[in-house]
């Protein structure tokens, strides 16, 4: 029993020196949540989510083009051969230079969309080499991250919504915060692995422009490079079971010298040389 004692202590102090190391980033903005009446994406804060949002507006445009000549084609047709106007139908069965017409045009406008929005689909699946490698594993229904180049992990779960404050986050965080985040230095390539453990999940993070599906059996991977320092709200995007609702991902995007700072304190607290226990003679 006092063996099962110290060991459960020692696991507390670790946690706790853990979450002592992250609380040193409560002045960092909270960038990537929603907001309130929001209409569209989140801050772009990598290259990728940028290109996501171009692409999203330049599809925009060609869609309401399309969509205002059809609704005047309909709207023409309608007022031209309306009954009181044109009491005898025509006789005609085909029309081949509108059906070359509306063939040709509908194939070059996807060759036009594929053109451009293939390049930015390959950026995102073809993987740089990393600055940091963290592995990810999707639990029901919590995330799991091992730092692979430092030999450390953690688990990471939602806070309740009185532990928000205790940990620096807002009250119209609840639902989005994490006991402890994902933390990463600003202009850093990235690449996380991702696993299921039990379920299919996805991990997400909106502002990045990020998500891809852990898969139990396999292996996924995702980079990013974030823009900008602050803290970033994900979400898992794949129907996981009963709490689903319920497990956020929460990325903190530091400086070089506090991620290095982070980096050392937690490797001394999870990677470093285990504590003694003493255990009582009999």
């Amino acid at each position: 029993m006092r063996i099962l004692t110290s060991l459960l202590s020692a696991a507390l102090v670790t946690l706790a020196g853990v979450a002592q190391a992250q609380e040193n980033f409560q002045g960092l903005e909270s960038i990537g949540k929603p907001e309130p009446k929001g209409m569209g994406f989140q801050f772009p804060a990598t290259e990728l989510m940028r290109d996501l949002v171009w692409l999203d507006n330049f599809l925009l445009v060609i869609i309401t083009v399309i969509s205002v000549f059809v609704t005047c084609l309909l709207a023409y047709a309608a007022f031209k051969f309306h009954r009181s106007r044109n009491d005898t139908p025509g006789t005609f069965t085909h029309h081949s230079v509108l059906e070359v017409a509306w063939t040709v045009i509908p194939v070059g406008i996807l060759v036009v969309i594929g053109a451009f929005s293939l390049p930015i689909l390959f950026k995102q699946q073809e993987i740089p080499e990393a600055d940091i490698t963290i592995k990810v594993t999707g639990y029901q229904w919590y995330w799991g991250y091992e730092y692979v180049d430092h030999d450390f992990g953690f688990d990471s779960v939602m806070l309740q919504k009185d532990e928000l404050a205790d940990y620096g986050y807002a009250p119209d965080e609840y639902l989005l915060a994490t006991d402890t985040a994902v933390v990463v230095p600003v202009g850093a390539t990235v690449v996380m692995q991702l696993t299921g453990a039990d379920v299919i999940h996805s991990w997400t993070i909106p502002a990045f422009g990020v998500k891809q599906d852990a898969v139990p059996g396999r292996l996924a991977e995702l980079w990013f490079a974030a823009e900008k320092e602050g803290v970033y709200f994900g979400q898992c995007s794949e129907l996981c079971g009963q709490a689903h609702a319920y497990m956020p991902i929460t990325v903190k995007v530091v400086s070089q010298e506090q991620y290095d700072a982070w980096l050392s304190s937690t490797i001394e607290e999870l990677a470093g040389v285990p504590q003694s226990v003493q255990v009582a003679s009999n």
